[in-house]
């Protein structure tokens, strides 16, 4: 990485270090302390709230699992349903983390593309069969995970970062990036805004919760989240490049049609907060 006093040119390694021949990439680390960091303050937060350990445990196996399978779900059949929906090969490239090549032989990539629209969805599927197992009340878990959700979406926008993925529009503002992977143009580095964007909701739903902890349960913390991510993630969007060439010439991209029900849904939700605790109100739930 390096600067002139206009751009960043950047270009880090994709590897973070190595164990023996094995390398543990930016990426990958940068998804682990985000989920660390949301599990260890999920934890702080059912303690607080008095909710046994043994309803906590299991959230976490279903949080991850449903995030990870929805984000790749979400990408696959939102931005390239015609890929992986073409032919039986691509279908299960949507389902392991393997490509396959053209003499026919598979190979191991990860999974290369992971849409958070789609992670959100898998996780309000999750909590809700969470709920149901451990009689936790939804509107209880949504509100913790509202609290705690900003947290881990900042260090995953870093990791696409370190990745040169999800690049911006070409720009002259004197803090573009140049990323020497892609091209040599100066771009808008859309994921330090979303990244900076999130950290900072999380210091306002933090403060919030502790001005007002009487609210976890009616869906204010939820929803106060959804709106203010998915409004960011909204007109951050008008500084991205287009992911896919179906993009190209509509009006409003991908993401931004996809933000636009979880804006609605959010700000419903925290009007909505005293009708949500008679739906889902605390309950003892030891």
């Amino acid at each position: 990485m390096n600067f002139d006093l206009l751009f960043v040119y950047w270009n880090p390694s994709e590897i973070m270090f190595h164990i023996g021949s094995f390398g543990i990439r930016w990426y990958s680390m940068c998804w682990l302390v985000g989920l660390l960091l949301g599990y260890l303050l999920m934890q702080r937060l059912y303690k607080e709230q008095k909710i046994p350990d043994e309803k906590f445990e299991p959230l976490f196996l279903y949080i991850f699992l449903s995030v990870l399978i929805g984000a790749r779900l979400g990408h696959c059949l939102f931005y390239q349903p015609e890929y992986f929906l073409g032919s039986w090969e691509h279908f299960i490239e949507m389902i392991v983390p393997m490509h396959h090549m053209p003499d026919g032989s598979w190979k191991f990539v990860g999974y290369e593309g992971l849409a958070s629209h789609g992670g959100v969805i898998g996780m309000l599927i999750a909590i809700w069969l969470y709920s149901r197992r451990t009689k936790v009340p939804v509107w209880v878990v949504l509100d913790n995970m509202g609290i705690c959700s900003c947290v881990t979406a900042t260090f995953i926008r870093l990791g696409n970062l370190m990745n040169s993925e999800i690049i911006g529009k070409v720009t002259d503002v004197p803090w573009a990036f140049i990323f020497e992977r892609v091209d040599q143009y100066p771009r808008h580095p859309g994921q330090l805004y979303e990244a900076l964007s999130y950290a900072c909701f999380f210091f306002v739903i933090f403060l919030a919760y502790r001005k007002n902890k009487q609210k976890v349960g009616t869906g204010y913390f939820f929803g106060m989240c959804l709106a203010l991510v998915f409004v960011a993630r909204f007109f951050i969007e008008y500084t991205k490049d287009i992911q896919v060439d179906f993009e190209a010439g509509m009006l409003l991209d991908m993401g931004q049609l996809l933000s636009i029900p979880f804006i609605i849904l959010g700000v419903a939700v925290m009007i909505g907060g005293n009708w949500m605790k008679k739906l889902g109100a605390r309950v003892d739930p030891k």
